[in-house]
């Protein structure tokens, strides 16, 4: 009877610690308008294409602590204008930048950016994603290789 006494205890203090249970009920929000350029950047009706002009490049050999430009190009081969949303590199050592204005229907753009090759050394392999307003997928790829030859 004591043990019954002890459990039925325990039992108790567990579930008055608990409380009941409060759902919180969140008041429905209506969003702002989005801005005009980020309707056109996820509305399907603006979608276009795009051609990759080279998106795998080599740059041979470097020597370490060089800095190296590297560029892509391509070309809206779409009828609505391009909009590259963002670029990320796959590492810290490689920055890029996208296009800061639309890329026109016919017309050609360019990803540029930079690899750091200080404290690397040899085959070096680097990607950066690419997010524009494209049909059948918005994110896409490029690539360069650059050997990095050790300083003497």
């Amino acid at each position: 009877m004591k043990y019954f006494v002890i459990l039925l205890a325990m039992a108790f203090s567990i579930i008055s610690c608990n409380g009941p249970v409060k759902k919180e009920v969140k008041e429905p929000t209506v969003a702002a308008s989005p801005l005009p350029e980020d309707k056109e950047k996820k509305d399907t009706a603006n979608f276009t294409t795009m051609e990759w002009i080279d998106s795998v490049k080599d740059y041979g050999k470097i020597m370490e602590g060089q800095k190296l430009e590297v560029a892509f190009r391509f070309r809206n081969t779409g009828t609505r204008p391009l909009v590259i949303e963002s670029v990320h590199p796959s590492c810290g050592c490689t920055v890029a930048d996208p296009p800061k204005e639309p890329i026109a229907p016919g017309a050609e753009g360019e990803i540029k950016g930079s690899f750091d090759s200080n404290g690397k050394s040899g085959q070096q392999h680097k990607t950066i994603e690419v997010n524009a307003n494209t049909r059948y997928r918005q994110d896409h790829e490029v690539s360069f290789t650059v050997d990095v030859q050790k300083k003497s």
